[in-house]
């Protein structure tokens, strides 16, 4: 991550990560095997600190709508502040690799179910049509953050819309 933070995504190779690491080169091969699996072992990690922060976020959510879309929403966007522009770099370098295509389907997956299970007490959608919001709010959420990322809004205007957005579309 550090190589990924100072030089940038393109100057991660197993080669860069062993010198820097003080291990041999066969030593980052043998655990993994291709640049695509380094860059999509980063990925993971950081995707797993996401989830764990929206679920420890939700244990603490009262029982109201309001307050689970404004829970949803803070981790959304703490969690891309605090993970730097070192996420999307690892993302973008990754593009049409067929590891990351399906790691991205788990997690969007994943996330997808963590929203439905933490919106359905709120919501008249029966499960797919839930399934469905849950999906266009990812994907408003992602087009917020790119908003958020090239500077033309601020974290909390960010927060407040998806927010909003996400308490609209599955309220009674």
């Amino acid at each position: 991550m550090a190589i990924v933070r100072q030089d940038g995504a393109d100057a991660l190779s197993l080669v860069t990560l062993a010198a820097k690491a003080g291990v041999s080169r066969p030593v980052a091969y043998d655990h993994f095997s291709t640049r695509a699996g380094l860059l999509l072992a980063l990925f993971q990690r950081l995707e797993a600190q996401y989830v764990q922060a929206l679920h420890e976020a939700l244990a603490t959510a009262p029982p109201e709508l309001d307050a689970t879309a404004d829970i949803m929403s803070k981790a959304y966007f703490n969690c891309l502040a605090n993970l730097g522009p070192e996420a999307p770099a690892i993302s973008a370098a990754l593009k049409g690799s067929e590891e990351m295509a399906s790691q991205q389907r788990a997690m969007i997956d994943e996330y997808v179910g963590i929203m439905c299970q933490a919106l359905k007490p709120f919501t008249g959608l029966d499960s797919k049509g839930l399934r469905l919001a849950c999906i266009g709010l990812l994907g408003a959420a992602e087009a917020i953050a790119r908003e958020q990322q090239e500077g033309r809004t601020k974290q909390a205007a960010a927060i407040a819309a998806f927010s909003s957005l996400i308490a609209k579309s599955v309220g009674k």
